[in-house]
This record gives structure tokens, C-alpha cells and sequence, in this order.
């Protein structure tokens, strides 16, 4: 079967654990991004998507005007927002394995680690949708094991 490593984004942008969920917001607008991979002195310390620092932002039906709004979330680190429990597949998981991972859990995306759990890339819904027309189209994408 097809592996991970061939459909997943590699070198995923990240941001560090003690930056601020505005910080966050900023970053994820201009990289026009969903998710991103939270990272402490190297190591994964947990995901951020674009659905968590909406939930985790006051409703619109708050007393907070904009300015105030704008002052907690840039006195709040990313960490009190992120899950510290992502998921993670690696380069050579079959990626119909991850597929069923991110159906099954309901997921966006997944983080793809080496053998060490060093960040190596990202699997999106995007990037298994792209595999899925490409194997479509043409059958011979996928590899075969002798």
C-alpha cells in the first residue's frame, strides 16, 4: 500500500509552547493554515487547530469589547488551548491506516514523527483527498509489495 510519507506535508509550520493564542491566531491567518503542530525545545508538545482557538475564545454575546478580547488572548499561551494528546502516525504507516484514523476519530489532521517522535510532517484531510483522486486516476500510484 501506499505510506503516509508520500502524501503528508513535510516540515510543517509549528509554533513554540509559550507563544499566545493571538500569536497563534496571527500565524494561522497569514499562513493560511488550520492546524499547527505546538513545539517545546524541540519536541511535540501538543496541537493547535483553527476549531480549538475558536472554542476556546469568548462568544460574540461577551461583555469584553474588541480591545480586551485582544488583551486576554495576547496574555494567553497556546498551551492552555491545545491538545497535549495529538495524534501521530509515522512516514511508513500504510495511509489507508491513517485514512481510517482520521475517520474514524473524526479528525482533521494527524502528526507524522520518526522513530524518536521528532515532528517529520503533518497528514491533513487535504492531503488525503489529494492522494485519493491522484489513486483514482491512476491506479499505478499505489506501490505493491512483492
Amino acid at each position: 500500500m501506499t505510506k503516509v510519507e508520500r502524501w503528508m506535508t513535510r516540515n510543517p509550520i509549528t509554533i513554540e509552547a509559550d507563544a499566545t493564542v493571538i500569536e497563534a491566531i496571527h500565524l494561522m491567518k497569514e499562513r493560511k493554515i488550520r492546524r499547527v503542530p505546538v513545539m517545546k525545545k524541540g519536541k511535540i508538545a501538543g496541537i493547535l487547530t483553527e476549531t480549538m482557538v475558536k472554542d476556546f475564545t469568548p462568544s460574540k454575546a461577551t461583555t469584553l469589547d474588541t480591545w480586551e478580547l485582544h488583551y486576554l488572548l495576547s496574555k494567553t499561551p497556546v498551551t492552555k488551548a491545545m491538545n497535549p494528546k495529538p495524534y501521530l502516525v509515522t512516514p511508513d504507516t500504510d495511509l489507508t491506516d491513517a485514512a481510517a484514523l482520521l475517520h474514524d476519530k473524526k479528525l482533521n489532521g494527524v502528526l507524522v514523527v520518526d522513530e524518536k517522535k521528532n515532528l517529520v510532517g503533518i497528514l491533513t484531510m487535504t492531503n488525503a483527498l489529494e492522494a485519493l483522486i491522484a489513486i483514482c486516476k491512476d491506479p499505478r500510484l499505489v506501490e505493491t509489495t512483492p
